[in-house]
């Protein structure tokens, strides 16, 4: 056979088929797998900054900027610290290895998370990308293997961690709201500030009141209001303004969930084209990085809309509590391989602050857990659907 301008044997022809067909589907798995970064991004990166943007410590500009850069950093910092991950959302265990490491199965699961997602984001509902990809590997799993599935790992590695993180989330949410309202660190107290002033050998202090609290000889540093100072001619050294110190630690602590969220999720969408080796490198980390942040900058509105504005109205303070159970539970169980969802914990813990100050809005939640209900079966249907149609039709 003249193949090429040379002449070569069946074999070798059928071979140079099936090699051609492997570079084919190992393209459209690593472009897929940039979609499906896009589409989480879209749908997850805003979500750690949605008290920043709510509260109105930020504007939406401001919060999408400081939202994608600590998810970038968050991605690179993932090579390091999330290998576990890795592996857990390869497939390997859940099915055979012979089917999880297939071209074929790593497709239809990609393109069924990717596509969930995006619906999801369209419609304005925050869900866990977590939560597609398990529904995927099920749907995919069962038309590949049928009942051979292990389930046990997919209850103790996947199911379990997705089912009890949000209401661990909702718990340490009350707490951290009430921690927070202990230590006097509520919404009025977010209106009192202090100024730093000098005089002589003479310490001042006073409160938002501007009513000085305190003297001491022989300081030259005060504590007090901007006014205080003035009224009393002192010099001004620096002004610390409450406020401005817990938007500080607020913004701190959204960057936090951003990175948190980022360094988790971003070796489960990497081990889902761990199948084409030559793309697993630092390198594919940096391209899902730069797919989530693209896919957050263009594509977040509607999804941010539902975070900061609809679950629950939220003052610095709240925000703050709920974002450091967020960032904290994130954190913790990426360094243990626990494929938790951000999205249900950063939920979580906004319900839990928004039970204790009694602002939840029930209906809006109630959407959101449908949409959390429906995620798995969509999943799983769409992952079935596709692999059944690249088998039959390859």
């Amino acid at each position: 056979m003249l193949f090429c301008g040379r002449v070569i044997t069946y074999s070798q022809f059928a071979l140079c088929n099936q090699q051609q067909e492997v570079y084919m589907f190992t393209a459209v798995l690593f472009v897929i797998t940039v979609f499906l970064a896009y589409s989480n991004g879209s749908n997850d990166n805003f979500k750690g900054v949605s008290t920043l943007f709510g509260s109105g410590a930020l504007s939406y500009r401001s919060a999408l900027t400081l939202s994608t850069i600590a998810t970038v950093l968050g991605s690179v910092c993932s090579v390091l610290l999330a290998h576990t991950l890795i592996q857990n959302f390869s497939g390997k265990g859940l099915v055979p290895n012979a089917v999880a490491g297939t071209l074929l199965f790593h497709i239809a699961i990609v393109s069924a998370v990717g596509v969930t997602v995006m619906l999801a984001t369209l419609m304005g509902f925050p869900i866990s990308t977590t939560h597609a990809i398990t529904g995927a590997l099920v749907g995919a799993g069962l038309v590949a293997v049928g009942t051979s599935i292990n389930f046990s790992q997919l209850g103790q590695s996947f199911l379990l961690p997705l089912l009890t993180s949000p209401l661990i989330a909702i718990v340490l949410g009350m707490m951290g709201c009430n921690l927070f309202r202990f230590l006097n660190y509520t919404a009025k107290a977010a209106h009192k500030g202090w100024c730093v002033c000098i005089h002589g050998n003479e310490m001042i202090s006073s409160d938002c009141s501007g009513q000085s609290l305190s003297r001491i000889n022989s300081a030259r540093i005060a504590l007090g209001k901007t006014v205080v100072c003035e009224e009393v001619d002192l010099q001004k050294v620096i002004i610390v303004d409450k406020r401005s110190l817990l938007n500080f630690l607020h913004c701190l602590s959204g960057g936090a969930v951003c990175f948190a969220r980022a360094m988790n999720d971003t070796p489960k969408i990497v081990a889902l084209m761990f199948v084409t080796v030559p793309f697993v490198t630092s390198s594919s980390v940096i391209i899902i990085a730069c797919g989530m942040a693209i896919g957050g900058i263009f594509n977040s509105r509607k999804v941010a809309m539902t975070m900061s504005k609809r679950i629950t109205s939220m003052t610095e303070t709240e925000g703050l509590a709920a974002n450091l159970v967020t960032s904290v539970l994130v954190i913790f169980s990426s360094n243990l391989g626990l494929p938790v969802s951000t999205t249900h914990v950063s939920v979580g813990s906004m319900v839990g602050v928004g039970l204790t100050s009694k602002k939840l809005h029930y209906g809006v939640f109630g959407q959101i857990l449908l949409s959390w209900i429906l995620t798995l079966p969509i999943a799983a249907s769409l992952g079935a659907m596709i692999y059944w149609t690249l088998n039959t039709y390859r």
